[in-house]
């Protein structure tokens, strides 16, 4: 874990080399002083800055720039602030590109980027690698020991483009070899007999672009994981030669970004970092009128979609993470403006922070007057003159000021786990198992199958833990029920026989396991296992099947009668159905079709000292519900039943006191009764259980 100081961070990137262009009539040293004033007045605590601007830095080939840093380092440091520095290797200067075009990036074989954006570089070049290492050790050399520096970032938003250059390609055929020994055993593993696709030697593989072999694809998107984790881990390396003790690196990720591994990235990383990025005004609000179908890419619409993101980024470490960019004003372009209600910044923040945030920094400082992000808000507008998102981001500071250490590394509670698999959400962009409306392949299969889950949970008011797959077996089954005895498993179709076996084993030592649609599947190599369905799992739940649907619309589910699933009128089955032949299990609920209806919905079975769930369908949101209810019978924030715009989000300090952060998403003032005695963290003095305690339109209050 990071050193970090003993409260939330708090402040935004700024880059004060871009003064001149915004008034050229401005003395620099004057809009510092402005802007720095204005920083420490919103109780603004770190800044990150550097990472866009090569060209400032090294404006020439073996030209270096160094010194126009010092005064804003200088300047934040008087102010108590401290700095996260960047290495500014995503944006590669001009002169660069021409006098290397070898270094250019092709997203299919022998089609090169263009140049004008950011990213066009193939970052595993050597010709690449030797100028970004010789910039990093100046920059790192000239600033490590300022005792404002902080942290590191290394590069920025890594794994945006999959290169197909002829170097990576070969390398990649390497890597083949290297784990495979020899043709023979690639065609086995691989059934490359399919289709005549079967190899005499190692330079028959066929280049990816037109590749339609699913164990291909995976064993591709793998490789290109691990190069931008070898890309972001040998920076980090380069970093920690200088970086003072108790300095930290780290990266930012866009967590959506196709060529990113994060569990496996921030493995290399001192701290996980992320840039949520989400939809204020009525993308907020509670009850949510977002439609299930909704595609969550690199920013989120619903309040449970912002909270999925915020643990999925706890899940990169299983630890405190640091929110690197997020909404200052409005977001994305020049057609794209909905800032914030009033209220719906303090209310991001505090959400972020509940679920394990040990910084919020916004992007950026000022809105840009020029390029392709002209109309990203900052937290002050064009003017440079502090407005409205100005006074509630300070309004944020003086309260992370006054809450201290109390939520500064929350972990935070959980009534459910859920498994993640990004090898699975791989294969499924490719070859989903879900179409969409118009019967083409749903790229965002993976997410349409794993996000009913976690949002059904959501609106129950059970709070999730996210765990990637490759995680497990990091912890006993044994340990793992006491931490979590609930473990949710949709969408975990690629899954070797030992992540299976260690699911099983985890029922057994009695945990609830519960197995979703396509889990099981498959194995690590993609390939349909020849067991019935699913797989080596079909005995511990007690049910097969070996027949499964699309659906077009949505098809009715009741519950058993007698059965323990209290589910509501209008549960219904979406996307798809798992006919489920039942073995040894207990019917939970069933299709209410007449062709359907024969196969089973959702089933349950004892299993050693547990259980193991079976649910056979994507569930609509009435079921999703009904199930999370079912499996976690009472929420652990202990609050009871709460008003449908209202959410209760808690976790243990650092120094093992409870954290309780109630919101209210939702122009409507609402009400909730205290259920212990607490203390107003935000406010004064004691809250007797009992006490109501009023909420008003999009608020937010804190409790320990």
């Amino acid at each position: 874990m990071a050193d970090l100081p003993a409260r939330v961070l708090f402040g935004a990137a700024y880059y004060h080399e871009y003064t001149p262009a915004y008034d050229p009539e401005l003395r620099p040293d004057e809009r510092l002083k402005t802007d720095l004033d204005l920083m420490a007045e919103a109780h603004f605590t770190v800044i990150r800055v550097g990472e866009s601007v090569w060209s400032t830095w090294e404006p020439e080939n073996g030209s270096f720039h160094l010194d126009w840093l010092q005064p804003v380092l200088d300047g934040v440091h008087e102010r108590g602030i401290s700095v996260i520095l960047g290495t500014p290797t995503y944006a590669v200067p001009p002169w660069l590109a021409r006098q290397y075009p070898e270094i250019t990036g092709e997203f299919a074989t022998g089609q090169r980027f263009g140049w004008g954006g950011r990213q066009e570089a193939d970052f595993t070049h050597p010709a690449f690698r030797f100028h970004a290492e010789r910039v990093i050790r100046k920059i790192v050399a000239r600033y490590a020991e300022h005792p404002a520096v902080i942290g590191w970032q290394v590069d920025n938003e890594p794994g945006l483009h999959l290169f197909h250059n002829h170097g990576v390609f070969q390398r990649f055929v390497d890597h083949l070899r290297d784990k495979y020994g020899d043709v023979e055993t690639l065609n086995r593993e691989w059934g490359l007999v399919y289709w005549s696709h079967r190899l005499s030697t190692w330079a028959d593989l066929w280049t990816p672009d037109g590749n339609a072999q699913p164990q291909y694809d995976v064993a591709w998107r793998e490789f290109q994981s691990r190069q931008v984790t070898e890309f972001i881990g040998w920076q980090a390396d380069i970093v920690r030669e200088y970086a003072r003790p108790g300095q930290f690196v780290t990266t930012c990720i866009s967590y959506t970004r196709q060529g990113v591994a994060d569990d496996e990235l921030s493995a290399r990383l001192d701290i996980a970092s992320g840039n949520p990025y989400y939809d204020m005004q009525d993308g907020l609000l509670l009850p949510d009128p977002t439609p299930d179908d909704h595609e969550q890419i690199w920013k989120t619409t619903g309040v449970w979609s912002m909270y999925r993101t915020a643990d999925w980024m706890y899940s990169s470490r299983q630890e405190p993470f640091l929110v690197t960019e997020t909404n200052a004003q409005s977001i994305g372009f020049a057609w794209d403006n909905r800032p914030g209600y009033d209220g719906q910044w303090r209310q991001a923040a505090w959400a972020h922070v509940a679920r394990g945030a040990r910084m919020i920094e916004y992007w950026q400082w000022q809105t840009l007057r020029f390029g392709a992000e002209t109309y990203w808000g900052g937290v002050l507008p064009h003017s440079g003159r502090p407005g409205r998102t100005y006074a509630e981001l300070a309004r944020c500071g003086a309260e992370f000021d006054k809450a201290g250490s109390l939520v500064a590394g929350i972990e935070p509670d959980a009534d459910l786990a859920m498994v993640y698999s990004t090898p699975s959400k791989w294969l499924m962009q490719k070859h989903p198992p879900l179409a969409t409306p118009d019967g083409g392949p749903d790229s965002a299969a993976y997410h349409r199958i794993f996000d009913p889950f976690y949002r059904g949970a959501f609106d129950a008011g059970r709070q999730v833990r996210i765990v990637h797959a490759r995680q497990l077996p990091r912890t006993s089954p044994e340990a793992a029920v006491l931490r979590h005895p609930v473990l949710v498993a949709p969408a975990l179709y690629i899954a070797d026989d030992s992540t299976l076996d260690w699911l099983a084993a985890y029922a057994q030592a009695g945990g609830h396991l519960v197995l979703g649609p396509r889990t099981g599947y498959a194995d690590h190599e993609a390939r349909a296992r020849l067991e019935p369905a699913p797989g080596r799992l079909a005995d511990v739940a007690g049910v097969t099947y070996d027949e499964f649907s699309n659906l077009q619309g949505e098809v009715p589910v009741r519950a058993a009668a007698h059965g323990p699933l209290g589910l509501p009128r209008g549960g219904a089955a979406t996307h798809w159905i798992e006919c489920l032949n039942v073995a040894d299990a207990e019917v939970l609920a069933e299709y209410d079709h007449p062709h359907f209806g024969r196969w089973a919905a959702v089933t349950t079975r004892r299993h050693g000292a547990g259980r193991v769930t079976r649910v056979g369908t994507v569930p609509g949101r009435g079921l999703a519900r009904a199930l999370a209810e079912w499996l976690a019978p009472a929420a652990r924030h202990g609050w009871g039943d709460l008003p449908a715009s209202v959410t209760v989000t808690t976790g243990t300090s650092a120094d093992g006191r409870r954290v309780h952060v109630v919101h209210n998403w939702s122009w409507e003032p609402a009400a909730v009764v205290a259920p212990v005695d607490l203390t107003d963290v935000l406010g004064d003095g004691r809250v007797p259980a009992g006490t109501e305690l009023e909420l008003a339109a999009w608020d937010v209050r804190v409790f320990a």
